[in-house]
């Protein structure tokens, strides 16, 4: 990475960063020594970048969050693995805000990049599961439903012995909302059943019905949800810097049943 690209990168870590990030840890992210991460915060504090440093153990570099940079020159590799990623949320809840975000992230990348990174992208392919269809539920509208902590009510198509819908088995259920969970090639939503009084999972395909209700309930215990998810090796989509798993954490998957219904 050539030294202004680590700079821009530096700049935009600690604008996101929710603590201070010392030179130690920054040299280890950017695999350069702590000297160089000091010399360069030195030459972004001298051209303007509020930069400032919080002493003692906990202490590190930190950034005003009001502080904003010209428009970010995205690398190829880095326009690459945004326009990718994007392009995974279209069989998601968040399809439509992935595709304008899509345009966007096109409309400025560096002219030379255009080529090369759609080729890659040409080559790319994925196989999606059975996608719930607009004309049955509002895809599009469960992360807004789930942001709001709405009362969902939902006609659920049942799990078969063998995995599949059964159809025998629907029910309807008055769902609190909690969150949207990706369980390999499934998107799900998670909340409190009231039929079952416990945390459920439910497969957007197999939600044939879906009202939402005016009635936003009383906050359930987060951690109800992160002891049901604990049975699988789970990551928050606010944390994109998770350590490191262990070898055993790698080989595992979560299961495809995931969670119970």
């Amino acid at each position: 990475m050539k030294r202004a690209e680590r700079q821009y990168a530096l700049v935009d870590l600690l604008r996101g960063a929710r603590r201070p990030w010392s030179a130690a840890r920054l040299a280890a992210e950017f695999g350069v020594s702590s000297r160089t991460i000091e010399r360069d915060v030195a030459s972004l504090q001298v051209a303007g970048v509020p930069i400032y440093a919080d002493h003692g153990a906990s202490g590190g570099y930190s950034v005003l969050r009001e502080h904003s940079l010209p428009p970010l020159a995205l690398t190829a590799e880095e326009s690459l693995a945004v326009l990718a990623g994007l392009a995974l949320l279209d069989s998601s809840p968040y399809r439509r805000a992935a595709r304008r975000a899509h345009d966007k992230v096109t409309a400025v990348m560096d002219e030379r990049h255009h080529a090369p990174v759609h080729e890659v992208l040409g080559r790319l392919r994925v196989i999606d599961a059975v996608a719930a269809t607009d004309d049955v539920v509002p895809v599009d509208l469960l992360s807004d439903v789930v942001a709001a902590r709405r009362v969902v009510r939902l006609t659920y198509v049942g799990e078969a012995p063998d995995g599949g819908p059964d159809p025998t088995a629907t029910t309807t259920r008055d769902v609190e909302t909690m969150g949207l969970l990706r369980a390999g090639d499934a998107w799900l939503l998670a909340g409190w059943c009231r039929l079952r009084s416990a945390i459920r999972g439910f497969r957007l395909e197999r939600i044939t019905r879906l009202d939402v209700l005016d009635e936003v309930p009383p906050r359930r215990d987060p951690a109800l949800l992160e002891a049901d998810l604990a049975r699988w090796p789970v990551r928050r989509l606010d944390d994109v810097r998770p350590p490191a798993a262990s070898p055993r954490a790698r080989r595992a998957s979560p299961r495809s049943d995931a969670p119970r219904r």
